[in-house]
């Protein structure tokens, strides 16, 4: 009770009025105090929270957009991996159908080489009654000097019965020709890329490695393909160790092309082996450096257009280093196939060899033109040679008149002088101000003229057909004669063209052989057949003259002066305005960057007057091409009778068996150049070459007189001569001649054929063992040959046989061997059908592609090495039965048969010469380069002959024993027989002695 009594007495004292006013005026200041403290307290913590959030929220906000741009990046690489896999996987689809197709082709193709085969008129469903008109194309295959000489089956040929002749019309003159835009393209600087051109040292470019790439393929382009006529656009495709290029079907390149001209092209769906890539050059497309051009080992060439310099860069070092190959003295590096014309030109060797007179005058311009750009994939930039001769109009033409030769001096506009003055007064009166000056509105070389000049063969007929609306020109402005052509480049102030190489090679060209109705010209006359002039009895003799004349002396002092106007320092700029040598401005490299016209109507018709216009080659050099040094300057022995004995020495071995077989590998890098004989009964001799002691250099020390040949040591001395017999048996009913055995060209060893197993065998040459054993017929080998050999002594072996067919056999140099190995099956490169009977002679020719082969009972074909039946020689009467061939790489086939006929054939089949003779020949050779013909026989009398008449020029001392086997030393300056007294005979030899000029001036 007391204690709630004290605590109502407390609540009624808290309570009361007087606490309360103790309280307000005690405590009410230190509570307001207390109050404001805490209000301060709680802003600040108010704002320290605000910023604490503000900064938690922006950390967030930064991670998220963090988690943002890494998502947005991972779905990127996603996406963009994604798409290297489609593009991957879509590439690999395209390569796949691309190898597909390419598949199929290639079955086309060899069901139509075994069609052919079967149903050729030596076919085994062939028929000599009935065959279809053969329509002929040349052939892409180039020799060693670019020459395209070859005919094989056109399948797309016709007669073009509906290509009638068009309607004389006026001609639009050369104003038409120019065809100047309202708004011309004025001259611009090229971009920095082209500029490498200005400095002519190798040294000016890179050579750096590409970067290493992973995948099946190392790089994959977009690409135009270059043939004449054609310009298509697709992909190319390179791996490791294959070059693709796939058109695009759907691209209106493709499309819009005339199918009969694409009929012709190749590459459309290409691959090519790096291992078959032997030279790559740089070149100009529209006058842009921004295209390639490969050589391959078929011998044919593909030419590509890129979008920029920069990707031709990444092509070459995706491809092998080879260069622009073997021939012209260069290092095979990627930075040489990049180097501009003028480096290429300056770091070669050809310049001094063409002066020393070891190269021709033909081979010298092949050379300039190939590497300044020309180029028979573009009709445009096609090679260009001049007119050497003036006289078109005589009976007899006099290759020692300065007077029947052109002055090279000049550029076939300034030639007649009264032209030169309209030319040269309409450069000084030029005045419009956006077109420099000219002398010449149109060119000397066009696709144009390329074509009017090839008219008469395909696929040429094709391309103009196409280029002139599907229609023949009218008859009065075709190439009809030759005489007219040069007139016209005389008189005519819009034609100033100059020659193609084939003026020079293709006699082809001036024959109607398809029976094109080439119209009626205005006086009447029928356009068939190139009228010749008269001192040309055919189109090879004029050829033959033609060539005559371009490597006479005349031309060859001149030469360098037309070389300065084409390729040299009068081709632009002051010289070239005084040597009245100037050409519309769009006909030069450099004259406009293509790249930089952003409009398309603009560009295209830009592109359009280059076209037409036609391209002047690059300049290689600017400053004056030296001269050629004179041919007593450079060969003095030459013209003075340094041994005048027509038989050199006699070598006679100790046995009496004739000297059946003698090879002279003689050519001076050899380790041991030798002569190598075998006789009737197998054995040989490897009889040491010296060479022709007097013919050594004055300036050498006077030594003791050797003899050119040293025999044998093993067979002089008697000891050893089992290791130069070889044993083995041949089948009795052959019998040995020189077409049973193969030299080496480095005399190491010895093929022979004949053997009773129906094989052919290799033996050393050092030990005699036997090395290897070829099978591959179903009789007895009659024949082997082997080609000429290339680096590395390869070469191809061909073997004949009573079976009637031949083998094609590739000889490895690195492995000394048919093949590449030792094994004992190898295979043969190609079966070579045709023949009813017995092979008995045949020649290869790897230059050429060709091999021509001979049966016992005839007649003679023509292969193409891939196995395809070209021709078939048909030669006059009496001539069936073929014995001896030979063919030369000049294209001539020289047949000797029985009873004495001699005939003379071109590789396309037609006989130029038929001769008879009394002896019994039983060994000849053509000289290296094919003008001359030697021959032996059982009268024992050499004898050389002109091999374009057949005319006899020079027999030697007779022997007392007959000759049956013949070779020449690499010079060509001995000539070695071998006998059938068992010894071998060195006669001295000089064809120069025979030479036109040789003879008239010396």
């Amino acid at each position: 009770m007391k204690s709630s009594s004290s605590v109502v007495e407390l609540v009624m004292l808290l309570c009361s009025q007087e606490w309360q006013n103790s309280i307000q005026k005690n405590a009410g200041l230190a509570f307001i105090e207390l109050v404001n403290e805490g209000r301060l307290l709680s802003h600040t913590m108010k704002d320290h929270l605000v910023r604490v959030a503000n900064e938690a929220e922006f950390i967030l906000s930064r991670q998220r957009a963090e988690d943002i741009h890494k998502h947005a990046e991972f779905e990127s690489q996603c996406a963009q991996y994604s798409a290297d896999k489609r593009d991957e996987e879509k590439m690999c689809d395209h390569l796949i159908r691309a190898a597909k197709y390419r598949d199929h082709v290639t079955a086309t193709q060899l069901i139509q080489k075994i069609i052919n085969i079967l149903t050729d008129k030596h076919g085994a469903w062939g028929s000599s009654s009935y065959r279809p008109q053969c329509f002929w194309r040349l052939d892409y295959w180039e020799d060693d000097l670019r020459r395209r000489r070859r005919f094989i089956r056109n399948l797309f040929g016709s007669s073009h019965s509906e290509a009638t002749l068009k309607a004389a019309a006026d001609s639009g003159g050369e104003g038409a020709l120019l065809g100047v835009p309202t708004a011309p393209v004025r001259v611009q600087s090229t971009d920095a890329a082209s500029l490498q051109d200005d400095d002519d040292t190798l040294s000016a470019l890179e050579d750096k490695e590409p970067e290493p790439v992973t995948g099946p393929v190392s790089l994959s382009a977009s690409a135009q393909l270059l043939a004449p006529g054609v310009c298509v656009r697709g992909s190319l495709s390179i791996t490791s160790s294959e070059l693709y290029f796939e058109v695009d079907e759907e691209d209106a390149s493709y499309t819009q092309a005339d199918p009969k001209i694409l009929a012709y092209t190749e590459g459309l769906h290409g691959k090519w082996l790096f291992t078959e890539i032997r030279a790559i050059f740089s070149r100009h497309y529209l006058l842009q450096n921004t295209s390639l051009e490969i050589f391959m080992a078929n011998r044919t060439a593909v030419m590509f257009n890129f979008m920029d310099a920069a990707t031709v860069k990444k092509v070459v070092h995706c491809l092998p280093r080879v260069g622009v190959g073997t021939n012209y003295g260069l290092p095979q590096t990627r930075r040489i196939s990049l180097a501009s014309p003028k480096q290429l030109f300056k770091a070669s060797n050809m310049t001094q060899r063409w002066q020393r007179r070891e190269i021709s005058n033909f081979e010298y311009l092949i050379f300039l033109n190939t590497i300044s750009g020309r180029t028979y994939n573009d009709l445009n930039q096609y090679p260009v040679f001049p007119w050497v001769i003036t006289n078109y109009d005589t009976e007899d033409l006099d290759l020692t008149l300065p007077s029947n030769y052109r002055d090279l001096s000049k550029p076939i506009g300034a030639l007649n002088p009264k032209r030169a003055a309209f030319f040269s007064e309409r450069y000084e009166s030029w005045e419009d101000e956006q077109v420099p000056k000219f002398h010449y509105g149109t060119h000397y070389s066009t696709a144009s003229f390329t074509m009017m000049w090839l008219l008469r063969i395909e696929p040429f007929t094709t391309l103009f057909l196409n280029f002139q609306g599907g229609k023949f020109d009218h008859a009065d402005r075709t190439f009809s004669s030759v005489s007219r052509a040069w007139r016209n480049c005389q008189r005519d102030t819009s034609d100033v063209k100059e020659l193609i190489p084939e003026f020079f090679y293709l006699p082809e060209m001036f024959v109607n052989s398809n029976n094109y109705n080439l119209g009626v010209m205005d006086d009447g006359t029928v356009v068939s057949d190139v009228e010749l002039p008269p001192w040309a009895k055919s189109p090879e003799e004029f050829i033959r003259i033609n060539r005559l004349a371009l490597e006479s002396e005349f031309v060859s002092c001149q030469l360098h002066q037309w070389i300065d106007l084409i390729f040299g320092y009068k081709q632009q700029g002051p010289e070239a305005v005084r040597a009245l040598n100037v050409f519309y401005y769009l006909t030069y490299e450099g004259a406009v960057n293509l790249s930089s016209i952003a409009d398309p109507m603009l560009r295209e018709a830009v592109e359009s007057q280059i076209r037409s216009f036609g391209q002047t080659p690059c300049q290689l050099l600017i400053e004056p091409h030296p001269p050629r040094s004179s041919a007593m300057q450079v060969t003095p022995l030459m013209f003075t009778d340094q041994m005048q004995q027509d038989v050199i020495m006699v070598l006679k071995f100790p046995s009496n068996s004739p000297v059946v077989c003698v090879a002279a590998n003689t050519q001076p890098g050899l380790n041991n150049p030798a002569i190598i004989t075998v006789t009737a009964n197998r054995l040989f001799a490897v009889n040491k070459w010296h060479g022709l002691t007097g013919h050594q250099s004055s300036s050498a020390p006077e030594q003791q007189y050797q003899l050119p040949v040293e025999i044998d040591p093993l067979i002089g001395s008697n000891v050893g001569t089992h290791r130069r017999q070889i044993t083995d048996l041949l089948d009795q009913s052959i019998q040995v001649s020189s077409q049973c055995f193969i030299i080496t060209a480095d005399n190491r060893f010895l093929l022979l054929a004949g053997f009773w197993d129906k094989s052919f065998r290799v033996y050393s040459t050092d030990t005699g063992k036997l090395v290897q054993i070829v099978f591959g017929h179903l009789d007895v080998v009659t024949c082997l040959v082997r080609s000429e050999s290339y680096i590395g002594g390869d070469c191809y072996v061909l073997s004949g046989s009573r079976d009637a067919t031949l083998l094609l056999w590739y000889w490895s140099g690195k492995h000394c061997s048919i093949g590449d190995t030792h094994n004992e099956f190898v295979t043969p490169r190609a079966i070579l059908t045709g023949h009813d009977c017995e092979v008995t002679c045949a020649s290869v020719c790897a230059e050429l592609g060709l091999v021509i082969s001979g049966s016992k009972e005839g007649p003679c074909l023509i292969h193409s090495m891939n196995g395809e039946l070209l021709r078939t020689l048909e030669g006059p009467e009496g001539c069936v039965r073929p014995r001896l061939l030979q063919a030369s790489t000049e294209g001539h086939c020289v047949i000797y048969y029985e009873q004495g006929h001699f005939c003379t054939y071109t590789i396309n089949g037609k006989l130029l010469q038929h001769r008879e003779l009394e002896d019994k020949i039983r060994t000849m050779l053509l000289s290296k380069d094919g003008q001359y013909l030697l021959c032996g026989g059982d009268g024992g009398v050499l004898s050389v002959w002109q091999v374009h008449d057949l005319k006899q020029l020079f027999s030697y001392p007779g022997c007392d024993a007959a000759i049956r086997s013949m070779a020449i030393s690499n010079d060509q300056r001995c000539i070695i027989t071998g006998m059938a007294s068992g010894s071998i005979v060195l006669f001295y030899n000089d064809f120069n002695r025979w030479h036109h000029e040789y003879q008239t001036r010396y």
